[in-house]
C-alpha cells in the first residue's frame, strides 16, 4: 500500500510514485533538478525522481 507524504505535492498521475487517491507522491524524498544550463523559470525544473507507471 502506498503512503502519501504530506510533504511532496504532486499532480502527475502517470508516475510509478502518484498516490493514486490523493495528489501527493510516496516517496520519502524526491530529486529536483534541470534539464537547461541556465535555469531561470519554474517550467526549466524538472523531478529527476519520475518513474513511468
Amino acid at each position: 500500500m502506498e503512503r502519501a507524504n504530506k510533504c511532496i505535492e504532486c499532480s502527475i498521475k502517470n508516475c510509478a510514485y502518484h498516490c493514486t487517491n490523493e495528489d501527493y507522491c510516496s516517496l520519502d524524498h524526491i530529486k529536483v533538478g534541470t534539464h537547461e544550463c541556465d535555469p531561470t523559470q519554474k517550467q526549466c525544473t524538472d523531478c529527476l525522481s519520475f518513474k513511468m507507471k
